[in-house]
């Protein structure tokens, strides 16, 4: 039976192939956007670019909120997906 179930479907492999494929990109596609050391980078240099006075308050904390919310969105994907 191994061997008729192995020649039934042989004609489906690349199927099965090209599917895990993709979902090894998306899962990677994911790691990396999902990703928090990127944005806590960014709120740092944010913070040095407020304390040089490249920007004002009202900007820094304009970006700030945005951050903030990814961090937000990156913790909920990783609460739901453990």
């Amino acid at each position: 039976m191994g061997l008729l179930s192995y020649l039934l479907t042989l004609p489906v492999a690349p199927v099965r192939a090209v599917t895990w494929v993709a979902q090894r990109v998306v899962e990677q596609a994911e790691e990396e956007y999902y990703d928090p050391a990127p944005v806590w980078r960014e709120l740092a240099d944010l913070e040095q670019m407020l304390l040089n006075g490249e920007i004002d308050q009202e900007e820094f904390e304009l970006r700030e909120d945005e951050l903030l919310d990814r961090l937000a969105e990156i913790a909920e994907f990783r609460h739901g997906t453990s």
